[in-house]
Protein backbone atom coordinates (compact mmCIF):
# COMPACT_ATOMS: atom_id res chain seq x y z
CA UNK A 1 0.00 0.00 0.00
CA UNK A 2 2.81 2.19 1.00
CA UNK A 3 4.38 1.97 -2.19
CA UNK A 4 1.19 2.40 -4.17
CA UNK A 5 1.28 6.01 -2.80
CA UNK A 6 4.26 6.32 -3.23
CA UNK A 7 3.95 6.13 -6.89
CA UNK A 8 0.96 8.73 -6.71
CA UNK A 9 2.94 11.20 -4.61
CA UNK A 10 6.09 10.96 -7.77
CA UNK A 11 3.21 11.36 -10.21
CA UNK A 12 1.76 14.30 -8.86
CA UNK A 13 5.40 15.95 -7.94
CA UNK A 14 6.11 15.63 -11.63
CA UNK A 15 2.57 16.83 -12.95
CA UNK A 16 3.33 20.08 -10.91
CA UNK A 17 6.49 20.52 -12.34
CA UNK A 18 5.69 20.21 -15.43
CA UNK A 19 2.28 22.72 -15.04
CA UNK A 20 4.65 25.65 -13.23
CA UNK A 21 6.51 25.49 -16.05
CA UNK A 22 3.36 25.83 -18.40
CA UNK A 23 2.37 29.06 -15.64
CA UNK A 24 5.56 30.45 -16.14
CA UNK A 25 5.62 30.26 -19.91
CA UNK A 26 1.73 31.72 -20.80
CA UNK A 27 2.38 34.59 -18.03
CA UNK A 28 5.64 36.16 -19.24
CA UNK A 29 4.56 38.63 -20.78
CA UNK A 30 2.12 39.81 -17.57
CA UNK A 31 3.12 42.65 -15.95
CA UNK A 32 5.38 41.75 -12.83
CA UNK A 33 2.36 42.17 -10.78
CA UNK A 34 0.58 40.48 -12.41
CA UNK A 35 3.15 38.08 -12.89
CA UNK A 36 3.92 37.42 -9.28
CA UNK A 37 0.15 36.84 -8.14
CA UNK A 38 -0.58 34.20 -10.84
CA UNK A 39 2.64 32.27 -9.77
CA UNK A 40 2.17 32.86 -6.44
CA UNK A 41 -1.46 31.23 -6.86
CA UNK A 42 0.38 28.59 -8.97
CA UNK A 43 3.15 27.64 -6.33
CA UNK A 44 0.27 27.58 -3.18
CA UNK A 45 -1.80 25.24 -5.35
CA UNK A 46 0.85 23.15 -6.45
CA UNK A 47 2.31 22.91 -2.77
CA UNK A 48 -1.43 21.86 -1.74
CA UNK A 49 -1.17 19.23 -4.12
CA UNK A 50 2.02 17.96 -2.85
CA UNK A 51 0.92 17.84 0.48
CA UNK A 52 -2.23 15.75 0.47
CA UNK A 53 -0.11 13.50 -1.59
CA UNK A 54 2.45 13.26 1.21
CA UNK A 55 -0.14 12.61 3.71
CA UNK A 56 -1.78 9.86 1.84
CA UNK A 57 1.74 8.34 2.47
CA UNK A 58 1.02 8.22 6.36
CA UNK A 59 -2.16 8.53 6.73
CA UNK A 60 -4.61 6.16 5.25
CA UNK A 61 -7.72 7.47 3.05
CA UNK A 62 -10.20 4.62 4.41
CA UNK A 63 -9.59 6.44 7.83
CA UNK A 64 -9.83 10.12 6.61
CA UNK A 65 -12.96 11.89 7.77
CA UNK A 66 -15.29 13.48 5.59
CA UNK A 67 -13.77 17.26 5.42
CA UNK A 68 -10.42 16.03 4.96
CA UNK A 69 -11.56 13.70 1.74
CA UNK A 70 -13.96 16.93 0.34
CA UNK A 71 -10.81 19.11 0.31
CA UNK A 72 -8.32 16.65 -0.68
CA UNK A 73 -10.87 15.35 -3.23
CA UNK A 74 -10.68 19.40 -4.25
CA UNK A 75 -6.74 19.05 -4.85
CA UNK A 76 -7.06 15.54 -7.15
CA UNK A 77 -9.57 17.01 -9.62
CA UNK A 78 -7.22 20.09 -9.67
CA UNK A 79 -4.07 17.12 -10.55
CA UNK A 80 -6.19 15.56 -12.97
CA UNK A 81 -7.07 18.38 -15.00
CA UNK A 82 -3.71 19.88 -14.97
CA UNK A 83 -2.33 16.32 -16.02
CA UNK A 84 -5.04 16.80 -19.51
CA UNK A 85 -3.88 20.42 -19.97
CA UNK A 86 -0.24 19.43 -19.81
CA UNK A 87 -0.86 16.75 -22.25
CA UNK A 88 -0.16 19.23 -24.92
CA UNK A 89 2.80 19.75 -23.62
CA UNK A 90 3.71 16.63 -23.25
CA UNK A 91 2.40 15.80 -26.62
CA UNK A 92 4.79 18.10 -28.48
CA UNK A 93 7.80 17.44 -26.00
CA UNK A 94 7.26 13.92 -27.21
CA UNK A 95 7.37 14.38 -31.06
CA UNK A 96 10.37 17.02 -30.61
CA UNK A 97 12.22 14.55 -28.78
CA UNK A 98 11.67 11.88 -31.71
CA UNK A 99 12.57 14.85 -33.88
CA UNK A 100 15.65 15.26 -32.12
CA UNK A 101 17.24 11.74 -32.38
CA UNK A 102 16.05 11.24 -35.63
CA UNK A 103 18.15 14.51 -36.96
CA UNK A 104 21.38 13.41 -34.30
CA UNK A 105 21.03 9.56 -35.62
CA UNK A 106 20.32 10.18 -39.17
CA UNK A 107 20.68 13.85 -40.55
CA UNK A 108 23.71 14.57 -37.82
CA UNK A 109 22.57 17.94 -37.52
CA UNK A 110 22.00 20.55 -34.48
CA UNK A 111 18.55 20.07 -33.71
CA UNK A 112 18.13 22.71 -31.21
CA UNK A 113 18.41 25.39 -33.95
CA UNK A 114 15.76 23.89 -35.71
CA UNK A 115 13.87 23.31 -33.26
CA UNK A 116 14.10 27.17 -31.16
CA UNK A 117 13.99 28.91 -34.38
CA UNK A 118 10.25 28.54 -33.54
CA UNK A 119 10.23 27.58 -29.96
CA UNK A 120 8.99 30.52 -28.10
CA UNK A 121 5.41 31.17 -30.23
CA UNK A 122 4.97 27.33 -30.00
CA UNK A 123 5.50 27.00 -26.63
CA UNK A 124 3.55 29.31 -25.53
CA UNK A 125 0.45 28.48 -27.78
CA UNK A 126 0.68 25.38 -26.29
CA UNK A 127 1.06 26.86 -22.74
CA UNK A 128 -2.06 28.78 -23.15
CA UNK A 129 -4.40 25.11 -24.29
CA UNK A 130 -2.75 23.79 -21.39
CA UNK A 131 -3.95 26.08 -18.69
CA UNK A 132 -7.05 26.83 -20.79
CA UNK A 133 -7.97 23.20 -20.55
CA UNK A 134 -7.04 22.98 -16.92
CA UNK A 135 -8.94 25.53 -15.92
CA UNK A 136 -12.25 24.56 -17.54
CA UNK A 137 -12.65 21.30 -16.59
CA UNK A 138 -11.49 22.04 -12.75
CA UNK A 139 -14.23 24.80 -12.61
CA UNK A 140 -16.75 22.27 -13.55
CA UNK A 141 -15.97 19.53 -11.34
CA UNK A 142 -15.86 22.15 -8.94
CA UNK A 143 -19.37 22.87 -9.27
CA UNK A 144 -20.05 19.42 -9.22
CA UNK A 145 -18.50 19.24 -5.73
CA UNK A 146 -20.40 22.37 -4.18
CA UNK A 147 -23.64 22.35 -6.36
CA UNK A 148 -23.96 19.27 -8.09
CA UNK A 149 -23.95 17.08 -5.30
CA UNK A 150 -26.64 18.24 -3.73
CA UNK A 151 -28.94 18.81 -6.93
CA UNK A 152 -31.74 16.41 -6.29
CA UNK A 153 -34.01 15.10 -9.24
CA UNK A 154 -36.89 13.13 -8.85
CA UNK A 155 -37.32 10.65 -11.92
CA UNK A 156 -40.80 9.19 -12.50
CA UNK A 157 -41.08 5.84 -14.67
CA UNK A 158 -44.32 3.48 -14.93
CA UNK A 159 -43.96 -0.21 -15.06
CA UNK A 160 -46.77 -2.15 -16.97
CA UNK A 161 -47.49 -5.94 -16.17
CA UNK A 162 -50.27 -7.97 -17.15
CA UNK A 163 -49.09 -9.79 -14.02
CA UNK A 164 -50.26 -7.17 -11.24
CA UNK A 165 -52.91 -7.83 -9.16
CA UNK A 166 -55.81 -5.11 -9.92
CA UNK A 167 -55.26 -4.13 -6.20
CA UNK A 168 -51.73 -2.76 -6.98
CA UNK A 169 -52.59 -0.77 -10.15
CA UNK A 170 -51.41 2.73 -9.66
CA UNK A 171 -49.29 1.10 -6.80
CA UNK A 172 -46.55 3.77 -6.21
CA UNK A 173 -42.90 2.76 -5.31
CA UNK A 174 -40.28 5.20 -3.99
CA UNK A 175 -36.38 3.97 -4.44
CA UNK A 176 -33.72 5.17 -3.41
CA UNK A 177 -29.81 3.91 -3.77
CA UNK A 178 -26.29 4.78 -2.77
CA UNK A 179 -26.66 7.23 -0.10
CA UNK A 180 -22.85 6.63 1.23
CA UNK A 181 -23.80 8.55 4.13
CA UNK A 182 -19.80 8.50 4.84
CA UNK A 183 -19.23 10.85 1.95
CA UNK A 184 -21.73 13.81 3.31
CA UNK A 185 -19.96 16.36 5.85
CA UNK A 186 -23.67 17.20 7.89
CA UNK A 187 -27.03 15.81 7.97
CA UNK A 188 -28.54 19.01 6.20
CA UNK A 189 -28.40 17.39 2.17
CA UNK A 190 -29.89 14.03 4.02
CA UNK A 191 -32.47 16.07 5.49
CA UNK A 192 -33.66 17.70 1.94
CA UNK A 193 -33.18 14.57 0.10
CA UNK A 194 -35.51 12.62 2.44
CA UNK A 195 -37.97 15.61 2.81
CA UNK A 196 -38.06 15.15 -1.16
CA UNK A 197 -38.76 11.45 -1.08
CA UNK A 198 -41.54 12.24 1.43
CA UNK A 199 -43.19 14.25 -0.40
CA UNK A 200 -44.11 11.69 -3.57
CA UNK A 201 -46.83 9.69 -1.15
CA UNK A 202 -44.81 6.58 -1.65
CA UNK A 203 -46.91 3.36 -1.15
CA UNK A 204 -43.51 1.55 -0.14
CA UNK A 205 -39.88 3.16 -0.13
CA UNK A 206 -37.13 0.69 -1.37
CA UNK A 207 -33.47 0.91 -0.44
CA UNK A 208 -30.96 -0.87 -2.87
CA UNK A 209 -27.88 -0.73 -1.14
CA UNK A 210 -24.59 1.04 0.19
CA UNK A 211 -25.83 3.34 2.87
CA UNK A 212 -22.03 3.42 3.95
CA UNK A 213 -18.96 3.83 2.09
CA UNK A 214 -17.38 1.52 4.75
CA UNK A 215 -18.20 1.26 8.40
CA UNK A 216 -21.22 1.14 10.19
CA UNK A 217 -19.71 4.24 12.52
CA UNK A 218 -20.46 6.62 9.61
CA UNK A 219 -23.87 6.45 10.42
CA UNK A 220 -23.53 8.40 13.82
CA UNK A 221 -25.48 11.78 13.85
CA UNK A 222 -27.68 10.71 10.71
CA UNK A 223 -30.44 8.64 12.78
CA UNK A 224 -33.41 11.02 13.13
CA UNK A 225 -33.03 11.13 9.33
CA UNK A 226 -32.83 7.72 8.34
CA UNK A 227 -35.47 7.06 10.84
CA UNK A 228 -37.74 10.05 9.30
CA UNK A 229 -38.36 7.58 6.36
CA UNK A 230 -41.79 6.39 6.88
CA UNK A 231 -44.54 4.73 4.40
CA UNK A 232 -47.96 2.90 4.47
CA UNK A 233 -46.22 -0.51 2.94
CA UNK A 234 -43.21 -0.05 5.55
CA UNK A 235 -38.96 0.41 3.94
CA UNK A 236 -37.10 -2.42 2.75
CA UNK A 237 -33.31 -2.16 1.89
CA UNK A 238 -30.49 -4.14 0.92
CA UNK A 239 -27.05 -4.21 1.37
CA UNK A 240 -24.56 -2.92 -1.45
CA UNK A 241 -20.95 -3.90 -1.88
CA UNK A 242 -19.93 -1.01 0.12
CA UNK A 243 -21.93 -2.06 2.97
CA UNK A 244 -20.10 -5.10 3.82
CA UNK A 245 -16.56 -3.63 4.74
CA UNK A 246 -14.40 -5.64 2.33
CA UNK A 247 -12.64 -2.08 1.41
CA UNK A 248 -11.06 -1.97 5.41
CA UNK A 249 -8.03 -3.15 6.93
CA UNK A 250 -10.22 -4.90 9.78
CA UNK A 251 -7.95 -6.68 13.21
CA UNK A 252 -9.65 -9.41 12.70
CA UNK A 253 -12.32 -11.40 10.86
CA UNK A 254 -14.40 -10.55 14.01
CA UNK A 255 -14.30 -7.31 14.08
CA UNK A 256 -15.64 -7.27 10.64
CA UNK A 257 -18.68 -9.15 11.76
CA UNK A 258 -18.93 -6.48 14.11
CA UNK A 259 -19.38 -4.15 12.01
CA UNK A 260 -21.74 -5.70 9.25
CA UNK A 261 -23.82 -6.38 12.59
CA UNK A 262 -23.97 -2.85 13.83
CA UNK A 263 -24.89 -1.56 10.16
CA UNK A 264 -27.77 -4.15 10.56
CA UNK A 265 -28.97 -2.63 13.65
CA UNK A 266 -28.54 0.83 12.10
CA UNK A 267 -31.32 -0.25 9.58
CA UNK A 268 -33.84 -1.88 12.16
CA UNK A 269 -33.32 0.99 14.29
CA UNK A 270 -34.18 3.01 11.50
CA UNK A 271 -37.23 1.25 10.98
CA UNK A 272 -36.12 -0.33 7.52
CA UNK A 273 -36.95 -4.25 7.14
CA UNK A 274 -33.41 -5.35 5.65
CA UNK A 275 -33.83 -8.30 3.18
CA UNK A 276 -31.05 -10.62 3.75
CA UNK A 277 -31.70 -13.44 0.96
CA UNK A 278 -35.51 -13.34 1.59
CA UNK A 279 -38.75 -12.42 0.48
CA UNK A 280 -41.90 -10.50 2.12
CA UNK A 281 -45.73 -9.98 0.98
CA UNK A 282 -46.57 -7.39 -0.07
CA UNK A 283 -50.65 -6.92 0.54
CA UNK A 284 -53.40 -4.57 -0.65
CA UNK A 285 -56.93 -5.26 -1.27
CA UNK A 286 -56.38 -8.47 -0.51
CA UNK A 287 -54.00 -9.42 -3.10
CA UNK A 288 -50.37 -10.07 -3.01
CA UNK A 289 -47.40 -9.32 -4.73
CA UNK A 290 -43.72 -10.56 -3.55
CA UNK A 291 -40.82 -8.50 -2.94
CA UNK A 292 -37.77 -10.16 -2.74
CA UNK A 293 -34.41 -8.50 -1.47
CA UNK A 294 -30.60 -10.22 -1.67
CA UNK A 295 -27.32 -9.46 -0.90
CA UNK A 296 -24.93 -7.99 -3.23
CA UNK A 297 -24.39 -10.22 -6.39
CA UNK A 298 -21.79 -8.55 -8.79
CA UNK A 299 -20.95 -10.10 -12.26
CA UNK A 300 -18.57 -7.09 -13.07
CA UNK A 301 -15.30 -6.67 -11.91
CA UNK A 302 -15.09 -9.12 -9.73
CA UNK A 303 -17.85 -7.74 -7.05
CA UNK A 304 -18.57 -10.48 -3.89
CA UNK A 305 -21.58 -12.90 -4.59
CA UNK A 306 -23.16 -12.47 -1.20
CA UNK A 307 -26.71 -13.12 -2.43
CA UNK A 308 -28.26 -16.45 -3.03
CA UNK A 309 -31.03 -15.88 -5.30
CA UNK A 310 -33.03 -19.48 -4.63
CA UNK A 311 -32.96 -18.53 -0.96
CA UNK A 312 -34.79 -15.32 -1.55
CA UNK A 313 -36.69 -17.09 -4.30
CA UNK A 314 -38.26 -19.96 -2.21
CA UNK A 315 -41.82 -19.65 -2.08
CA UNK A 316 -42.42 -16.66 -4.20
CA UNK A 317 -43.45 -18.58 -7.31
CA UNK A 318 -47.19 -18.51 -5.30
CA UNK A 319 -47.81 -14.49 -6.17
CA UNK A 320 -48.07 -12.95 -9.32
CA UNK A 321 -46.08 -10.34 -9.59
CA UNK A 322 -42.64 -10.21 -7.91
CA UNK A 323 -40.25 -7.40 -7.37
CA UNK A 324 -36.96 -8.02 -6.74
CA UNK A 325 -33.89 -5.75 -5.08
CA UNK A 326 -30.77 -6.45 -6.23
CA UNK A 327 -28.17 -3.82 -5.61
CA UNK A 328 -25.91 -4.39 -8.82
CA UNK A 329 -27.74 -4.06 -12.29
CA UNK A 330 -25.14 -6.66 -13.88
CA UNK A 331 -27.32 -9.43 -11.64
CA UNK A 332 -30.02 -8.79 -13.91
CA UNK A 333 -29.09 -10.19 -17.33
CA UNK A 334 -26.32 -12.77 -16.14
CA UNK A 335 -28.70 -14.47 -13.26
CA UNK A 336 -32.09 -12.92 -13.05
CA UNK A 337 -33.30 -12.95 -16.89
CA UNK A 338 -31.92 -16.52 -17.56
CA UNK A 339 -32.90 -18.30 -14.65
CA UNK A 340 -36.20 -16.07 -13.36
CA UNK A 341 -37.84 -14.89 -16.03
CA UNK A 342 -40.97 -14.84 -13.65
CA UNK A 343 -39.36 -11.86 -11.75
CA UNK A 344 -41.08 -8.64 -13.22
CA UNK A 345 -39.24 -5.97 -11.68
CA UNK A 346 -35.61 -5.88 -10.29
CA UNK A 347 -34.04 -2.29 -8.98
CA UNK A 348 -30.71 -1.88 -8.27
CA UNK A 349 -28.42 1.09 -8.58
CA UNK A 350 -24.45 1.13 -7.77
CA UNK A 351 -23.00 2.73 -11.00
CA UNK A 352 -23.64 6.14 -9.70
CA UNK A 353 -24.00 6.77 -13.68
CA UNK A 354 -20.59 7.61 -12.53
CA UNK A 355 -21.67 10.28 -11.04
CA UNK A 356 -20.37 12.48 -14.49
CA UNK A 357 -21.83 12.02 -18.22
CA UNK A 358 -24.38 13.83 -20.48
CA UNK A 359 -28.32 13.39 -19.85
CA UNK A 360 -30.50 15.42 -22.10
CA UNK A 361 -34.40 14.72 -23.22
CA UNK A 362 -33.58 11.56 -25.72
CA UNK A 363 -29.74 11.41 -24.94
CA UNK A 364 -27.49 10.41 -22.16
CA UNK A 365 -23.78 8.95 -21.87
CA UNK A 366 -21.70 8.40 -19.04
CA UNK A 367 -18.31 6.67 -19.34
CA UNK A 368 -19.94 3.98 -17.06
CA UNK A 369 -21.80 2.50 -20.20
CA UNK A 370 -18.71 1.10 -20.83
CA UNK A 371 -18.26 -1.14 -18.27
CA UNK A 372 -22.34 -1.59 -17.25
CA UNK A 373 -24.88 -2.21 -20.14
CA UNK A 374 -27.44 -1.31 -18.09
CA UNK A 375 -26.24 1.99 -15.87
CA UNK A 376 -29.37 4.63 -15.04
CA UNK A 377 -33.06 4.82 -15.88
CA UNK A 378 -35.55 1.83 -16.73
CA UNK A 379 -34.83 -1.34 -19.29
CA UNK A 380 -37.34 -3.77 -20.73
CA UNK A 381 -36.33 -7.31 -21.96
CA UNK A 382 -39.96 -9.56 -22.84
CA UNK A 383 -41.82 -8.97 -19.55
CA UNK A 384 -39.02 -7.82 -17.41
CA UNK A 385 -37.95 -4.94 -16.23
CA UNK A 386 -35.43 -3.12 -14.69
CA UNK A 387 -34.58 0.19 -13.31
CA UNK A 388 -31.17 1.35 -12.48
CA UNK A 389 -31.44 4.41 -9.76
CA UNK A 390 -28.57 6.96 -10.11
CA UNK A 391 -27.73 7.43 -6.42
CA UNK A 392 -28.65 9.53 -3.80
CA UNK A 393 -24.93 10.56 -2.61
CA UNK A 394 -21.62 10.23 -4.15
CA UNK A 395 -18.24 8.12 -3.14
CA UNK A 396 -14.61 9.47 -4.45
CA UNK A 397 -15.07 11.87 -6.14
CA UNK A 398 -17.57 14.24 -3.69
CA UNK A 399 -20.33 15.78 -6.30
CA UNK A 400 -21.44 15.20 -9.65
CA UNK A 401 -21.47 16.66 -12.96
CA UNK A 402 -24.67 16.32 -15.15
CA UNK A 403 -25.48 12.77 -13.74
CA UNK A 404 -27.39 14.26 -10.66
CA UNK A 405 -28.59 12.55 -7.34
CA UNK A 406 -31.99 10.60 -7.81
CA UNK A 407 -35.11 9.98 -6.18
CA UNK A 408 -37.04 7.58 -8.15
CA UNK A 409 -40.84 7.03 -8.40
CA UNK A 410 -42.41 4.11 -10.13
CA UNK A 411 -45.61 3.65 -10.74
CA UNK A 412 -47.04 0.08 -11.52
CA UNK A 413 -50.12 0.00 -13.77
CA UNK A 414 -51.47 -3.03 -14.99
CA UNK A 415 -51.54 -4.07 -18.55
Amino acid sequence: MFWRFFIFFIIVTVIEIYFLQAVKTFSQDFSDGKKKAVLWVAYALAFYNIAIAVISLFHPVPEWSAKFRFISAAGLILVICKLFGISFLLIDDIIRLFKWLYQIIFVKAQANETINENGISRIKFLSQLAITFTVIPAVSFLYGMIKGAYKYRVHKAEVKSPNLPEAFDGFKIVQISDIHIGSFMDNEPIKKAFDIVMQQGADVILFTGDLVNNIADETRGFEEQLKSLKAPHGVYSVLGNHDYGDYVSWPTEEAKKENLNALKKVHADSGWKLMMNEHVALEKGGQKIALLGIENWGANMHFPKYGIMHLAYEGANEYPFKILMSHDPSHWDKQIRTEYPDIDLTLSGHTHGMQFGIEIPGFKWSPVQYIYKQWAGLYKQDNQHLYVNRGLGFLGYPGRVGIWPEITVIELKRA
